[in-house]
Parts: structure tokens; sequence; C-alpha cells
């Protein structure tokens, strides 16, 4: 019972992290599920966080199209490509060097990964709001023709998902800003459809290789269902704070959260991988 508490909170604490400050869960679910379980599930964790991943997405988009915050001609570049990223993804990551104690490289990756969110969260606490407002009402919602640019950041956010286990709105969104050059509500609108279509695709791939790390499907499922409902609760709680709370002492909070996870991840990864 108490694994199963544990999911529950694990899931609300995942959600309200994804809706507060817009990332994936699973850079809270995989992190605290191998320093709690241990890392010889790394495979068993991203299958079911890859689940978890639609289901918290899911509600956003529903958002966006009511909002009509999509670009139709970017996703017809982005989602394909993503599907391609993604199976490519979980293949690079059922590799042989990624298997048994290998898999102290996937959470090696997934450190890394997460030092990059770390930078990224710094940046924004440096960042003029007032500045990125002006750029959003400079470029408003055209759409200025740069598809196959897209395609390549669908390819590279599928291809991240796939290999850890992640959504890659993280990749994704400031992609398009920097490169497509597009407003945010429309990038968060596009890396949010790409992101569940590609996790549907990911998530099936994954969890179909699970037998061959000693896990069932059925075990992925029974993690998901109770990570969630509450993850879902979770991502709309935090969502309704993003705006009433102060958002440079969340994100200094998330910060050392970020950087301590990194840190032990890539310990037991160095662990797990040259024992």
């Amino acid at each position: 019972m108490a694994d199963v508490w544990f999911l529950i909170l694990l899931g609300l604490a995942a959600g309200f992290c994804g809706g507060l400050l817009g990332i994936g869960g699973s850079l809270v679910m995989i992190p605290a599920l191998v320093m709690r379980d241990g890392p010889e599930r790394q495979h068993l964790y991203q299958a079911a966080a890859m689940i978890v991943n639609f289901f918290v997405v899911a509600p956003a988009v529903w958002r966006h199209v009511k909002a009509r915050a999509l670009l139709p001609s970017y996703l017809w570049w982005m989602v394909p490509l993503a599907l391609v990223g993604s199976i490519l993804g979980v293949l690079i990551s059922e590799l042989a060097v990624f298997r048994g104690g290998g898999q102290g490289w996937l959470q090696i990756a997934f450190a890394a990964f997460l030092l990059y969110v770390l930078y990224a969260n710094v940046q924004r606490l440096r960042s003029d709001r007032k500045a990125d407002e002006q750029v959003e009402a400079k470029n408003g919602t055209q759409e200025i023709g740069n598809g196959p640019l897209a395609g390549v950041i669908g390819l590279a956010t599928g291809l991240l998902g796939g290999v850890l286990g992640i959504g890659g709105g993280l990749v994704a969104v400031p992609l398009q800003q920097s490169i497509l050059k597009l407003p945010l509500r429309n990038c968060i609108a596009n890396s949010a459809a790409t992101i569940l279509l590609s996790s549907v695709l990911g998530a099936a791939l994954k969890n179909w290789h699970l037998p061959t790390h000693g896990f069932t499907v059925g075990d992925a499922l029974r993690m998901a269902v109770y990570l969630i409902p509450t993850a879902i609760f979770g991502a709309w709680i935090g969502a309704a704070r993003t705006h009433k709370w102060p958002l440079v002492w969340i994100r200094l909070a998330f910060t050392v959260l970020v950087g301590y996870a990194a840190f032990r991840l890539a310990l037991i990864g160095l662990t797990t991988a040259t024992r």
C-alpha cells in the first residue's frame, strides 16, 4: 500500500510542477522512481511515464484547439517527423548498451537533460517578461512558411522523448521560438499537439519491448493507473497557480530541486553503468 500512496503523491507532484512551470511530468516522475525504487527498472519507469504523458497533455491540447492556437502548416511537418523520431528514440533506448547495468547510461543522459532544464530555468529567471510580451505582439500568429525547419524540430522532439521517456516540450518550445520565430502561445500549442501524438506511438513501442527487460505491459499500466488521476489534477491546480504565485521564487525552488535530482541521478547512473 505504501507503493500505491507513493505513486499517487508522485503523480500529484509531477502534474503540479508540469502545470505550474510548463514542464513534462516525466522530469519529476522518472528521477523520483529511480531514487526510490532503484536503477534496475529504468525501462519500466519510462514505459509508464510515456503512458502518463498522453493523459496529462491531452486536456492541454483540447484547450489549445478551442483557443485556435495550433498552426496546422507547421504541424503537418512536426508531427510525422516526431513520430519517426519517437520510433528511432525508443529503438535507441533498446540497444544492448542500455540494457542491464547499461541502464545507468540512460540515467546519466537523463541527468544531462536535467542540467539543460536547470540552465533554461536560470535563463528564464534572467529574462525580461515585458520583452517577451513585445515579441509576442510583434510576431502575431501568422505562419511564416518554415515547414521543413519545423520538421527538424519535430524529429528532435520525438527522438529525445523516445530515448528518455519524456514529452520533449522543453526542446520543442524554445526551438520554435528561436528558429521559427513563433509567438510563445503557438509554440506551446504546437508542442503539446506534437507530443500528444508521438507519445502514443512511443508508449506503445516502449511497452511492447518491456518483456525483454523482464516486465510486462501490465506492470507499466498498473503504475500509470495510480499516476494519471493525480497528475491530471495536479496539472490543473498548478496551471491555476502560475499567475498567482511569485514565479521567480517558484523557479528558484525548482532550480534547486532539478539540480539535486541531476546530481543524484548522475551518481546512480555512474554506479549502475560501471559496476
